[in-house]
């Protein structure tokens, strides 16, 4: 029962560790995991607003790099 006398100390130092760790280019972020189902929906969407948030795009190709790619893909396609 030594642990429960603790609990305070414990979410002090949970607090400060989150708290000196987490920066707005790498995030923490603290997920409940009662419930499977829920902990999962909570990381899913983490992940969705994190990779819409990169707004990656395809790169665009000039014309000797689609001619190399093109040259390339011919050659594994053998």
């Amino acid at each position: 029962m030594l642990e429960r006398r603790e609990w305070h100390q414990y979410q002090r130092a949970f607090a400060d560790a989150i708290a000196a760790t987490s920066h707005r280019h790498a995030p923490w972020y603290v997920v409940p995991a009662d419930h499977k189902w829920f902990a999962q929906t909570v990381v899913a969407d983490v992940v969705v607003q994190t990779l819409d948030d990169l707004a990656l795009s395809v790169p665009k190709l000039k014309a000797p790099e689609r001619r190399a790619l093109a040259r390339a893909k011919r050659m594994l396609a053998k």
